[in-house]
């Protein structure tokens, strides 16, 4: 049965980023009429994820990747099961001349030999498997059967029909079990197969995240901008009305509007590269090329308690990075076992048990068979080689300590990052809040200014200073804003967990690995 790989993202829409309509058109612009086509994809941070994952070749080569280490998986333990073979060698022909020694006439004198040969032999092959562990040992079951054909000097034929049933059992011996340690590298190459999907899933979706803000900083400053132009228009009125009423304050209507005139340029500015930007993501997400995007952001700064041995224990856990480690090292211990196999002492151990016969009529083969028994014991025992098989062994334990000493330091290294992240987030956090405090007192005092430039107690410049500064606490406010999210993204990549909702990043956007088992 072949495995199968899905990814199932849900699709519910965060409330923090609903909750907030997409600003009004600046002035002077025409509200967009409705038009035929499809609606709107009215882009949040999950939706922009499901479209990554839905589209991400990337994940689609990760997928296929599983599927042939499952099948790789599946040959390797189709070797514990039985195999029927059948050899055929129909025939073998021989024609030649060798000089022997004869001791009839004590004398080296020239053999003919022309001969045929007709044989087959069917074979019943079973791995012994004790208590659900498989060793390197083979019993099976055969039925050899050859036809065998010569002519003589004085060009007689002699013909002989042999059949042969018995059992082999066959054990090597001081060797690596090469069937178990297959196995166990094809289980082994499969996990790391799905470590490799959970890992790009994860990616992708800091990818996603990262371009959403991208453009989440883009529709935003659109908004900040929109204010600001209304500000300023505001204050264009204003010294309009001075003006009208005394002339000498005609000045104070030119200085307005030169700011409002590169206000709206810069808002201008931000809704083309915010069209520029929709462009790049249809292209890199596969957003539908015909429908419109709309974002709307929200700021919405919820302190999130983070705990950094909690976060050190989520990093340790969800993530791969360790688990990839310690397959490594399993694997490279399977490659010391079969480095020290190579060039010690190999025993091949086979016994074998069963009836035969010989006859000259084929049909005679299965009367008054003769019982067969045989036992092989074959050693190949290393006596010098220079040191060749010591050094190999111990280059491949050198690499055992490599690995072992890769996973002490990735443990300190995951400590370490958790630690600083943790501080980022706790660092931007804190400025963020502040920040939308001082946004706040920057807005009211903006709006004081305006009442008091209005009742001639300020002037034109103080004014406009004010609204710059509203307007540059925004930006700040925003950039903070976004300094937070985004260390929460790198933690959130570093542990593989979401601390804003507190359950697993998989778990969040429903990311479900089935895989039927391989049989």
């Amino acid at each position: 049965m072949t495995g199968r790989l899905q990814t199932r993202v849900t699709r519910t829409v965060a409330a923090a980023l609903a909750a907030c309509s997409f600003a009004a058109p600046a002035a002077g612009q025409d509200p967009p009429s409705p038009a035929a086509g499809p609606p709107p994809i009215e882009l949040t941070l999950n939706r922009m994820v499901d479209f990554a994952l839905e589209s991400s070749f990337r994940i689609q080569q990760v997928n296929l990747s599983i599927e042939r280490t499952r099948l790789r998986l599946r040959a390797q333990r189709a070797r514990l099961k039985s195999r029927v073979d059948l050899e055929l060698r129909a025939p073998t022909l021989r024609e030649q001349s060798e000089p022997r020694f004869d001791p009839q006439i004590g004398a080296t004198r020239t053999f003919r030999e022309n001969s045929q040969r007709y044989q087959g032999e069917l074979s019943i092959r079973q791995p012994v498997v004790l208590f659900g562990y498989p060793t390197n040992g083979t019993i099976s079951l055969n039925n050899r059967v050859h036809r065998f054909e010569e002519e003589d000097a004085t060009g007689d034929i002699r013909t002989e029909y042999f059949n042969e049933y018995f059992v082999r059992y066959t054990q090597p011996l001081f060797q690596p079990n090469e069937l178990k340690n297959d196995i166990e590298g094809a289980e082994l190459d499969l996990e790391d197969s799905e470590l490799d999907f959970y890992a790009d899933v994860v990616d992708l979706i800091d990818e996603a995240s990262s371009a959403y803000f991208d453009l989440f900083r883009t529709a935003y400053q659109q908004q900040i901008r929109s204010t600001h132009v209304a500000r300023l228009e505001q204050a264009l009125r204003v010294a309009q009305e001075r003006a009208a009423a005394d002339s000498s304050a005609a000045l104070e209507v030119d200085q307005v509007n030169v700011e409002l005139a590169n206000a709206r340029e810069q808002l201008q500015q931000s809704l083309n590269r915010f069209r520029l930007e929709t462009a790049v993501l249809r292209t890199e997400f596969n957003l539908p090329q015909d429908a419109d995007v709309t974002l709307q952001p929200v700021i919405e700064l919820d302190p999130v308690p983070i705990d950094v041995e909690r976060a050190t224990e989520f990093a340790l856990e969800l993530t791969p990075r360790l688990r990839r480690l310690d397959i490594q090292l399993r694997e490279s211990e399977i490659g010391v076992e079969n480095t020290k196999g190579r060039g010690g002492v190999q025993v091949d151990f086979s016994v074998s048990y069963g009836t035969e016969k010989r006859d000259a009529v084929f049909g005679g083969l299965w009367q008054d068979t003769d019982n067969s028994f045989s036992l092989d014991l074959e050693a190949n025992i290393p006596i010098w080689d220079w040191g060749e098989r010591s050094a190999r062994i111990q280059a491949s334990e050198v690499g055992v300590r490599q690995t072992r000493l890769r996973i002490d330091q990735a443990r300190l290294d995951i400590r370490t990052d958790i630690e600083n992240e943790v501080r980022n987030v706790d660092e931007f956090q804190s400025r963020a809040l502040t920040m939308q405090e001082t946004l706040t007192l920057a807005s009211s005092i903006s709006q004081q200014s305006l009442e008091r430039y209005e009742a001639g107690e300020l002037s034109v410049l103080d004014l406009l200073q004010s609204v710059r500064r509203e307007f540059d606490t925004a930006n700040t406010s925003l950039e903070t804003y976004l300094g937070w999210r985004r260390a929460l993204l790198r933690l959130q990549e570093l542990t593989f967990y979401d601390f804003e909702r507190g359950m697993p990043l998989l778990d969040r956007y429903g990311i479900d690995f089935e895989a039927t088992e391989p049989q």
